[in-house]
């Protein structure tokens, strides 16, 4: 992907363009804002819909899991949260329109709870949920054309990234060399063999850790080029799937664990026939291996670019028109006053 017509002419391509400028001038004004309640806290929930929480949410989960930091993370759907008992613990909402019924509606119950530490992260000022909200912060990336966020997720999680690092005692360093490498994500040329795999699959299968990043390219594949597609958690794919797993399938492993791939060999690729794809920093033992660049910590945010990549050359290559989804919607279930 680049700067010819071809991609520049849909908005999803160019909002996915900006993302490396997005990242090297990403600044939070105010953190302290929402220190204070957050440092006090032992657990943080993270909540919203789609992919204001898929890849923000569980990126901050796995980095605090791995890094062993003192500050635990949770995540889980708007509706479900609803079940929970969230008082004692500061709630992050992510809404990029502001007005996504189901945390509108978790936000006023809690609100009638008297609930002290609501938050939002938003790309609208002046929105329903920043009503709800005791401080919010508004993406500087402004709002997005295209159906598909993708910009807007990277702020979201970048937002999280910046937040743990300041409960450590730290700050967010290393973004300009994140930038080069999402950028080199974003433009690496891609086997055309790879492109056609891809666009003559009856169903596209991802695997990968639960952070957030093959769950979320799952659902971009559905937005992106309009075909089925699944994920398959961990090692998931090597537990029985395969039985309903046809010759035509594909399946795109993100960073694959080294040690399982004899096994996902076997079941999928010798038991069914599926071809399988990696992304990953290194060459892999799949047929075909997309070697991105390594960016350490944020490693997945160039997993995600990469991924966009693929799909944007997969949806062009099939004639898709990348900014107008048949049945999606910007706002998948809007709050109105009079739905609440």
């Amino acid at each position: 992907m680049n700067q010819e017509e071809k991609y520049q002419k849909y908005a999803l391509c160019r909002e996915m363009l900006e993302t490396p400028e997005l990242i090297r001038n990403f600044n939070v004004p105010h953190l302290d804002r929402f220190l204070k309640t957050s440092s006090a806290s032992e657990d943080i929930f993270l909540t919203g819909e789609g992919s204001s929480r898929i890849f923000p949410a569980k990126r901050a989960i796995a980095q605090s899991l791995m890094k062993g930091e003192k500050t635990r993370f949770f995540t889980e759907g708007s509706t479900q949260a609803m079940e929970y008992m969230l008082m004692n613990k500061p709630v992050f909402g992510s809404s990029n329109s502001g007005k996504t019924k189901e945390l509108i509606r978790l936000f006023h119950q809690l609100n009638r709870d008297n609930h002290p530490d609501l938050f939002a992260v938003t790309a609208t000022k002046n929105s329903a949920l920043e009503s709800l909200s005791k401080e919010t912060y508004v993406l500087s990336c402004g709002s997005e054309n295209a159906v598909a966020a993708t910009k807007s997720v990277a702020e979201q999680a970048l937002f999280y990234d910046a937040l743990r690092a300041a409960l450590e005692g730290k700050t967010l360093d290393g973004l300009n060399p994140l930038a080069k490498a999402v950028d080199q994500a974003l433009s690496m040329e891609i086997d055309p063999a790879v492109i056609q795999l891809i666009a003559q699959a009856d169903m596209i299968y991802f695997s990968g850790r639960n952070n957030g990043v093959a769950e979320e390219l799952t659902l971009k594949t559905n937005e992106i080029t309009r075909k089925k597609s699944d994920f398959l958690e961990g090692t998931y794919g090597a537990h029985g799937i395969e039985e309903v797993m046809n010759p035509g399938d594909i399946l795109i492993i993100v960073d694959p664990f080294e040690e399982e791939e004899a096994k996902f060999l076997e079941c999928l690729t010798d038991g069914v026939g599926v071809q399988i794809i990696s992304i990953a920093p290194r060459k892999t033992s799949f047929a075909h291996s997309l070697v991105i660049p390594e960016a350490g910590d944020f490693q997945n945010y160039v997993e995600l670019a990469a991924g966009w990549n693929l799909l944007v050359e997969t949806g062009l290559s099939l004639g898709i028109d990348l900014d107008t989804p048949v049945r999606a919607r910007k706002v998948g279930n809007e709050y109105t006053p009079e739905s609440n």
